[in-house]
């Protein structure tokens, strides 16, 4: 008796184990949805924020003439980690035409840094200690992305993890 309870725990174990690691490493079966975000076609609100790893500040004023791609993030999110290197395929392939900038949302610093060498975001981020720009923008989870055309309005919002090939069409239609 004792050894079929052992042998029926020991298979929960394994499969339990196996669900999680699929759970854990599979890609995202569709891409973000987009949002009817009340921000769509207003001013973007403002970002003023220490780069994560860095003394430096960012300034979304700044940015003004280019499209930005700002996307919220947080160490701890599973779809996260599947659209870090979406993020980064995108960022390299526009570089110089859109800029992309994370927003580490609800995370400490520690784990932010350790997450941005372990998956080499190839895009800086920025810190928002007290949540104030994820409440500016009305940023309830990670992921959440936001495109700003080159005028600074809201172009479009999505939820959840985004692709390469969603952002580029994305940016694309707030190009024309």
């Amino acid at each position: 008796m004792r050894r079929s309870v052992a042998v029926t725990t020991l298979a929960v174990l394994v499969l339990a184990s196996a669900l999680a690691a699929l759970l854990v490493t599979r890609h995202p079966v569709s891409e973000a949805t987009s949002s009817p975000s009340p921000l769509l076609g207003r001013p973007a609100p403002t970002v003023t924020a220490r780069l994560l790893g860095s003394a430096r500040d960012f300034r979304l004023a700044s940015d003004r003439g280019h499209v930005v791609v700002l996307s919220f993030w947080a160490s701890w999110c599973g779809p996260c980690v599947a659209e870090t290197p979406e993020l980064s395929t995108f960022a390299w392939s526009h570089r110089g035409s859109v800029d992309v900038v994370g927003v580490v949302f609800n995370d400490s610093l520690g784990a932010a840094e350790t997450f941005v060498r372990h998956y080499g975001a190839l895009y800086p981020s920025v810190v928002d200690p007290g949540g104030s720009i994820a409440l500016a923008y009305g940023v309830t989870s990670p992921p959440t992305t936001f495109v700003i055309d080159r005028h600074g309005r809201v172009a479009a919002e999505l939820l959840g993890a985004t692709t390469a090939r969603q952002l580029t069409a994305v940016v694309d239609r707030v190009r024309s």
